[in-house]
């Protein structure tokens, strides 16, 4: 009987264990509209496509209108676990209210993910410079922060010297040299994999508190590794930044592919389950997924 019985209670377990409703998805906002790189539209779809290809995403998308300062843009970010920038450099100021309600929510522990030329927008913002911790042009220079990379010696160096913020050379194939394996963006990742394609930024330059470095690239115009893959805590809010991403072939990558859904989970939740695919670059050759 009292094998029976233990049968009968397995038996409800599992039909328990099988019909439990399976977790919600998270709710992501890719916000855009006014970018210097005239192919935002497409990466807009591609990153949506990538993060809803995850199977932890539902992705929507408010786009702020093509010139100009909007009055009506005012999305209800807390709607959203994560918020994903596919601005770029010129790009008018948001109206002060949106932008008060978007500190607020980053402050209270929302999530933000910072995608190539985001980190040039805004740069009168101080609360957003804080939030991406490094940014490039937009006259940024001495007084908004140091120049952060890796020297030769492995150690991070903040250098102050004066100078402008926000350099590129021409677009080429660079290695990613990781910095911190046990986090939980890179935990796994080979120690060196090659990105396709892309503008390899340099000389970045900003407030960089509450700053990690977690992945770099070798730069031969500056001669030294600059930061690929960051993290910044603000508030409670968790911000996922990588300056990777300036075209479709760019993001066609698996490496950057890979990096923003582990990135947007980690921005949204503190953790990451997206496992490392079996066609991720190697430490010898890129690989890139057509987007078609």
């Amino acid at each position: 009987m009292k094998i029976a019985a233990s049968l009968v209670a397995l038996a409800i377990a599992l039909v328990l264990v099988s019909t439990a409703p399976a977790s919600e998805p998270l709710k992501a906002l890719i916000v855009d509209g006014q970018n210097n790189h005239g192919c935002w539209p497409r990466t807009t779809k591609m990153m949506k496509k990538y993060l809803e290809d995850s199977g932890l995403f539902t992705v929507d998308v408010v786009t702020h209108a093509p010139q100009g300062a909007d009055p009506n843009f005012k999305p209800k970010f807390t709607d959203y676990a994560v918020v994903v920038s596919n601005f770029g450099h010129g790009a008018a100021a948001w109206p002060a209210e949106t932008k008060t309600v978007f500190e607020d929510y980053v402050r209270g522990g929302g999530g933000l993910v910072v995608i190539h030329a985001a980190d040039n927008s805004f740069p009168e913002w101080p609360a957003y410079n804080e939030m991406i911790g490094l940014g490039g042009w937009g006259n940024r220079n001495e007084k908004s922060g140091p120049y952060v990379y890796f020297g030769e010696d492995g150690k991070l160096v903040r250098d102050t010297a004066p100078g402008p913020g926000g350099s590129h050379g021409p677009q080429i194939e660079f290695p990613i040299v990781i910095r911190d394996a046990g986090h939980p963006v890179t935990k796994g990742m080979p120690a060196t994999w090659m990105h396709a394609k892309d503008e390899l930024y340099d000389s970045l330059r900003g407030p960089a508190t509450n700053m990690e470095v977690l992945a770099t690239a070798w730069c031969p115009k500056t001669k030294r590794h600059e930061p690929m893959i960051m993290t910044i805590s603000y508030g409670k809010g968790r911000v996922f930044h990588t300056p990777m991403g300036h075209e479709t072939y760019s993001q066609e990558c698996v490496g950057f592919i890979t990096t923003l859904q582990r990135g947007s989970q980690w921005a949204a939740t503190g953790t990451v389950s997206v496992p490392l695919p079996a066609d991720f670059p190697t430490a010898e050759k890129p690989s890139s997924r057509p987007a078609g």
